[in-house]
Order: C-alpha cells, then sequence, then structure tokens
C-alpha cells in the first residue's frame, strides 16, 4: 500500500522492534539512510538491528555505528522491517526470508516494485538520504553530528557530490543543515577519496579495457577475475571514468562475477539507461542503473552493447 511519509512516521513511531535492512552490495546511500535512521530511532527508546546480507565496504566504515550491522540470521521477528533504498526484495538477499515482519520500503528509484506491505517512494529525491532527513524531521527527531554524517555521506554520494543532474536547490539545502549540525565536507571527502595503492592499479588494468563504439558516445571498460580481487569497495568510482570521456554519452562497466555471470553498471550523460537495465531485470535511476546477465562476458556485451546502440537512436542527443 502506498502511503504519505507521514504515514510511514507513524508506523516507525508504533513499532517497539524494528530491523532495518538495506539493498546487497552497499553504497553511501544505502548504508548512510540505514545508519541514520538506526540512530535517530535508538534514540527513541526502540528496540533496532540492521541486517545487511553483504560486507559494509571498507570505504564506509568511517560511518558511526557500522560496526553494528550484522549479517541476516533466521526466524527473526519484529513489529517491522524497514527495506531502505532498495528497489525489490531480491536486492535485501537472505533478510527476505529471515525476518517475519511487515515491510516498510522507503526508496527513490524510479524502477522500485512496489513490493512492500507499505511503501513510500520518491523518485525526485536525489537520495533515499533525503527521504530520513524529512522523515526525521516529522519524527522531531534531533539530528546529531553523528546523524548528520551519515545523512550527508548518503546524499553527497548519490549526487556525486552534487555534480549530477539529480541534485536539486532541495539537496543544497540538505547539506547546508547538516553542515550546520557538525558535517565537516572536507573530512568526508578524504575518506571517500583516499584509495589504496592495488586500487590504483586494478583501476589501471581496467582502463587498459577501455572500448568505443558509435562514434566514441558508447564507452566499455572491464574487470575479470584475471586482474585482482574484484569488490563493490575497490572498484567504488570506475564507471565515472569512462563517463567522463568527451563525446560519451553511455558508460558501462562489465564486472565478471563468475563463468556464467556478468554484472553490469550504467551511467549516462542524458540518455535515461534505467530503461535498458530494465529489459535484463535490473532497474535504477534515468543516469544511473545496473543490471545482472547470466552468461559469457560476449554475450553480455553483445547484449548491452546493442541495446544501448538502440537507447542512443531512441534519445538522440
Amino acid at each position: 500500500m502506498e502511503i504519505s511519509l507521514k504515514q510511514a512516521s507513524e508506523l516507525l513511531e508504533r513499532a517497539a522492534n524494528i530491523v532495518l535492512t538495506a539493498h546487497i552490495y552497499p553504497d553511501g546511500d544505502s548504508l548512510g539512510s540505514m545508519l541514520a535512521l538506526f540512530h535517530s530511532l535508538r534514540a527513541a527508546g526502540k528496540d533496532v538491528t540492521m541486517l545487511l546480507d553483504d560486507d559494509v565496504p571498507k570505504l564506509y566504515q568511517y560511518l558511526p555505528g557500522q560496526e553494528k550491522i550484522v549479517r541476516p540470521r533466521s526466524g527473526l521477528n519484529a513489529d517491522l522491517l524497514v527495506v531502505l533504498d532498495a528497489s525489490d526484495e531480491e536486492r535485501i538477499g537472505a533478510v527476505k526470508t529471515a525476518v517475519f515482519a511487515p515491510i516498510l520500503n522507503l526508496d527513490h528509484h524510479l524502477s522500485n516494485t512496489r513490493f512492500a506491505d507499505y511503501w513510500y517512494v520518491d523518485a525526485e529525491a536525489a537520495a533515499t538520504g533525503e527521504i530520513i532527513f524529512k522523515l526525521l524531521g516529522l519524527m522531531n527527531g534531533k539530528i546529531t553530528r553523528e546523524i548528520a554524517v551519515c545523512l550527508y555521506t548518503a546524499i553527497a554520494t548519490d549526487c556525486g557530490f552534487f555534480r549530477y543532474a539529480n541534485t536539486s536547490a532541495a539537496t543544497m539545502r540538505y547539506a547546508a543543515e547538516l553542515i550546520e549540525c557538525g558535517v565537516q565536507p572536507h573530512v568526508i571527502a578524504e575518506h571517500l577519496d583516499t584509495r589504496p595503492l592495488a586500487n590504483i592499479i586494478l583501476l589501471t588494468k581496467a582502463l587498459a579495457t577501455l572500448q568505443l563504439y558509435e562514434a566514441g558516445r558508447i564507452a566499455t571498460i572491464t574487470l575479470s577475475a584475471e586482474m585482482g580481487q574484484i569488490t563493490s569497495d575497490n572498484t567504488e568510482g570506475f564507471i565515472n571514468y569512462p563517463r567522463n570521456i568527451e563525446g560519451v554519452e553511455i558508460a558501462v562497466l562489465f564486472k565478471v562475477v563468475d563463468t556464467n555471470t556478468v554484472r553490469v553498471s550504467l551511467r549516462s550523460r542524458n540518455v535515461d539507461v534505467s530503461r535498458l537495465a530494465l529489459a535484463f531485470g535490473g532497474g535504477g535511476h534515468a543516469r544511473a542503473a545496473g543490471c545482472t546477465l547470466n552468461g559469457t562476458l560476449e554475450d553480455a556485451k553483445t547484449k548491452i552493447i546493442g541495446a544501448a546502440v538502440a537507447r542512443l537512436k531512441e534519445s538522440p542527443v
């Protein structure tokens, strides 16, 4: 059932035992949103558990409270399961069968499948963190410095530190308020920009696979196990390099998971790549989306590049 954000706040206020979760392959928005809500609900006297069917990337281990996130365990009862920044139940992995509770979904993905018992989806929000910011206001929750750090990370990372088209005047106002609550943007930027040498070496290998199609309007890079250990942690931001090439409209990162699975990340300047991802069972946003394909790398490349060419023809820019 679709509900208002006010109704979502009332659901949370009535619940005593709450489980929070977010999507696998976690990012700054999913983790920051979950942790901000965790701190606020705990301050309100709620019994709150955070479950995640994945590891917290080292990149985000500066977020206060992240050490309290645990792996799902079966047979957990709660008054409410809150799913953050996930557009469908497959994105939360084992949590979907581990917790017995009504589901509240708070999300900003256009491709959201409305899988929950209650959902609030705002596709105009730059990040789920913006939704949580407004939610805490409705719940009269104090934004402490630790909550502000979590929310700023959520919002800033999902709008490319205020460079992407989803950045709005409201986004900037939220950021300003969070800075007033104690956030130091340069400190967060330092956490997120610093990379181990191994990551840079892996990036050089990925960039060596760069290929251009359609007169330079489509750019792809590829990551495979032969290059070294590949995780969402050590490949964060790689997709931005082909996207930033002059003349490129659609950028694609192919990440070989195994001999029969390829994860695909998509970025664009103007073309709606969420429609491209949706055709392969994925989803996301208009300018940032992804999907997972079964088959070989060559099969995945043929399908995705063919679909990208078709999207360019449908949306000439």
